[in-house]
């Protein structure tokens, strides 16, 4: 018989081999495993354990496959005894002594901080890489002059440079939540039962304080029978901060991709539909924006596992096995996404500069008000006047042909006056300065 074909997308079709095998069956056991040896550091150094028993028990853990704990677990019904029995009949003399006083979510949440602490670094390293270009490209286009919107509308002119330089800031801001979480999420929990460490015989510390530097980790300074899911919560939210961010830059190329606008597109050559050869679909972008979705969506489980009754109970456990390798599958996925819609992206330099003289100036009539006032003219009346202007103008008109033949307007600005409050290259403000900034922050950031 054949196996089974695979059901969820994440099993071949979303995120990368990397962050797959970090999740798969056999690396958790491998964790497990790994915090069972930590512990049994601890045993001896709290002398509960004969000297020598963590390191007799590195040949049969590896003879340890997750396969054998998992077809015990059919019969157990439960993944961390199966373990520990299997390790107490493997390890001769010293396998009495696997598992002693410890509870199986000091495996499980152990496990967790390993395999968490290794993924975030993957997601680091991904994001890392997109900021850094995107900084490349807030350089490239930093004086390339194109219209910015508000509520989906011309607004005033901004350059391609500041726009990447704002996401380049956005995406600084996840990369230092990712850095600040870790002290908070990426600790031991060594604490037994209910967590008062009592299987210890009073020596709890001693064998918390072993196991956690064998492991690199800290531990949680006071748990239940569980590590607080605060912890698990706020990983979950802050992938979904980062997925949302991606998500704003990947509409914002969705939009300037469109037919009527054409400033930004997907450049990479493909099918872009079945039916229309002429179609050009921003897909990669798109596949962000779905993903995001998800990404979103789990921080309601998140959540919901914060309260749990009393010391513990197990209403975390069957939504964290679902909840933080898909967490991480989708920021890993999008982060690939990202990274390759930013090798394809295409700017056309063409398709800015008409936009940008579409509303024959309109655009500009802050500009003329600011100047208007420096001349004597009140500003609510000023903004007035130019509303009434840019709101009459008939298709193909100047806004510079308007005010030099208005009759009040004209008296307080002379024709070249007027042409320099127009010219959208000169009313840039701080951009140059403000990409800097966003640069700087990220290069403080970038070394957290």
């Amino acid at each position: 018989m054949s196996p089974p074909s695979p059901i969820c997308p994440f099993d071949w079709r979303y995120g990368s081999e990397e962050m797959r095998k970090l999740f798969s069956l056999e690396e958790m056991v491998r964790r497990y495993l790994q915090v069972e040896k930590a512990i049994m550091v601890g045993l001896e150094a709290a002398r509960l354990a004969p000297d020598g028993c963590s390191k007799a028990l590195d040949t049969c853990l590896e003879s340890v496959k997750a396969s054998d704990v998992y077809s015990m677990e059919a019969l157990t019904g439960h993944d961390i005894a199966s373990l520990a029995f299997i390790l107490g009949e493997r390890c001769g003399e010293c396998g009495r002594y696997v598992h002693l006083g410890a509870t199986s979510y000091d495996i499980i949440d152990t496990a967790w901080a390993l395999i968490i602490r290794d993924a975030l670094a993957i997601v680091k390293k991904k994001l890392k890489a997109i900021v850094d270009r995107l900084s490349e490209l807030a350089l490239e286009y930093r004086d390339i002059v194109m219209i910015g919107r508000t509520h989906g509308q011309h607004a005033l002119p901004i350059t391609v440079g500041f726009k990447f330089a704002n996401y380049v800031y956005e995406l600084s801001r996840s990369f230092e939540r990712l850095c600040e979480l870790g002290k908070r999420v990426v600790r031991s929990k060594v604490s037994g039962a209910v967590g008062t460490m009592a299987g210890w015989l009073g020596n709890g510390l001693a064998v918390e304080e072993a196991a956690s530097r064998y492991l690199g980790l800290e531990p949680h300074v006071i748990t239940t029978q569980v590590a607080p899911r605060d912890g698990f919560a706020e990983v979950v939210l802050t992938i979904a901060i980062l997925a949302s961010q991606l998500d704003r830059f990947a509409l914002e190329v969705r939009e300037l991709s469109r037919s009527e606008i054409g400033e930004m597109y997907e450049s990479e050559p493909r099918v872009g539909s079945s039916a229309m050869p002429h179609k050009r679909n921003p897909v990669i972008a798109e596949r962000i924006s779905g993903l995001a979705k998800l990404a979103r969506s789990f921080s309601v489980a998140a959540l919901e596992n914060i309260p749990l009754m009393h010391e513990r109970d197990l209403t975390n456990s069957s939504s964290e096995r679902i909840l933080v390798p898909h967490a991480f599958l989708v920021i890993d996925q999008m982060l690939e996404d990202m990274t390759r819609l930013l090798k394809v992206l295409y700017i056309d330099r063409e398709a800015i500069k008409r936009n940008l003289e579409l509303t024959g100036g309109a655009i500009m009539a802050e500009s003329v008000v600011i100047r208007l006032v420096q001349k004597g003219l009140s500003r609510h009346e000023a903004h007035r006047l130019l509303m009434q202007i840019t709101r009459s103008m008939r298709p193909g008109a100047s806004l510079e042909e308007e005010i030099l033949k208005h009759e009040t307007l004209s008296k307080y600005l002379s024709p070249e006056e007027v042409r320099e409050a127009i010219e959208p290259a000169k009313y840039l403000g701080n951009y140059s300065e403000l990409i800097e900034r966003a640069l700087s922050y990220w290069q403080k950031i970038s070394r957290c």
